[in-house]
């Protein structure tokens, strides 16, 4: 169950200690608790994460639609069912080398043999009026996610990185036209993302553009957009824009105590385990190819078994 005040357990050692209550840090629970071990789950703000603020999720195995809040309760309770606790505090400090691990927080402090980091990223944002208002209102951070809701419309793609390129190239599929809206004049994008995107017939790139305002009516209807050059502004109707332009993982507190990318990324293979012993990565924070719940909720499993693999051999030493 959800713990509430400081701390009663304060400086009691846990086996695991898992900073993160999304998908990844949730699973890792999961596994860790049906593997006899205690385990505790620290999150900051709700259960789920950014998933929590997620209206429709379509893409989840066994679920043809969920909303994000939702489906964080369920892997909650299924987790704290197993005999995970979970606790809502704010990280604020953590000590990471040496057989136990201190973990700070706002409530109080715990020790852990084991940590599982599981904070997240969060898609970084245009800084326009009304974004955070449009979201899941045709603003969106994740065309994988929520690109069927837009089959067969029109929709914008702000950024021009990989992952921008990624995203419209997806979207062209599925929507009658993809704009490409770039505050340059090309792709930053490698040269094979590029000309695939090139090469799609309802791809329009729009250079030297950034986009200054929203256009609604309740849902999303167009954007208004200011050239890069020139000053001069402009207007495009579209059902969905999908912002690109980069995620920022919540790794300030780690950075110095772990290999990360020049991004901010925890540097973790498919075992989840970073350069610390006794320390694991789950799920947007660590480096990897694809960012979605179900990679998530995989990288949370494979960190409990990897944990309770190293809470083995360090018990035996």
């Amino acid at each position: 169950m959800i713990q509430k005040g400081r701390f009663e357990m304060e400086n009691k050692l846990y086996d695991i200690v898992i900073v993160g209550g999304g998908p990844a840090g949730f699973t890792a629970a999961l596994y860790g608790a049906r593997a006899g071990h205690s385990v505790l789950v620290l999150e900051k703000m709700v259960p789920g994460g950014q998933m929590a603020m997620t209206e429709n999720i379509e893409n989840y195995p066994g679920f043809e639609r969920i909303d994000g809040f939702t489906l964080a309760e369920k892997m909650k309770s299924a987790a704290e069912a197993a005999g995970a606790q979970t606790h809502m505090a704010e990280v604020t400090a953590m000590s990471l080398n040496g057989k136990e691990k201190t973990i700070t927080t706002t409530e109080g402090e715990v020790k852990a043999r084991a940590v599982v980091l599981a904070m997240g990223a969060v898609p970084r944002t245009m800084g326009v009026a009304e974004e955070e208002e449009m979201r899941g209102r045709g603003v969106s951070y994740c065309a994988t996610c929520d690109g069927n809701f837009f089959r067969g419309k029109t929709v914008a793609v702000v950024g021009g990185g990989n992952s921008a390129a990624e995203d419209a190239l997806y979207l062209s599929k599925l929507c009658k036209q993809v704009y490409v809206i770039h505050r340059r004049d090309t792709l930053r994008a490698t040269r094979t993302e590029a000309s695939r995107l090139e090469q799609a017939e309802n791809v329009t790139f729009l250079w030297n553009k950034q986009v200054i305002a929203l256009q609604h009516d309740f849902k999303l209807t167009g954007a208004s957009l200011r050239d890069t050059q020139t000053g001069e502004t402009s207007e495009i109707a579209c059902d969905g824009l999908f912002v690109a332009i980069g995620r920022k993982p919540d790794t300030a507190l780690v950075q110095d105590q772990l290999e990360c990318t020049p991004e901010g990324y925890l540097v973790a293979d498919e075992t989840t385990r970073t350069s610390v012993p006794g320390v694991f990565a789950a799920g947007d924070v660590r480096q990897k190819p694809l960012r979605q719940i179900v990679t998530a909720a995989a990288d949370g499993a494979v960190a409990a078994h990897f944990a309770q693999q190293y809470l083995e051999e360090t018990a035996e030493a």
